[in-house]
């Protein structure tokens, strides 16, 4: 089961601060809280869906199926604690035409 941050400490699309490894995110900070990326479970690109796309937007086709957001499901843990015991399994995102990276879900 997966939950979409609202009302729990969090809210969807929450800003956070990543250092990024060579293979994604190594570390993510939330507020003063830095977790510690463990393992990548996945990763994906998402584009924005046809009925949200603008009348306006210019470059053509392909520039459309460009844009969109980055996203990587990490299992992690706060920095400090166990990772048998406190691991927890989150998805950031990466949004190139922001230059920002969010936490859209985190996982129970």
């Amino acid at each position: 089961m997966s939950r979409v941050l609202s009302g729990v400490g969090g809210r969807v699309g929450e800003e956070v601060q990543v250092e990024r490894g060579p293979l994604g995110p190594a570390q993510f900070w939330r507020g003063q809280s830095r977790y510690v990326v463990g393992e990548l479970l996945d990763s994906w690109v998402e584009t924005v869906p046809w009925w949200q796309r603008g009348a306006g937007v210019t470059g053509g086709a392909s520039a459309e199926l460009v844009a969109g957001r980055e996203v990587w499901r990490v299992e992690a843990v706060r920095a400090g604690r166990s990772r048998m015991s406190f691991a927890g399994v989150f998805d950031l995102s990466w949004e190139s035409a922001d230059n920002r990276w969010s936490l859209v879900r985190v996982h129970d």
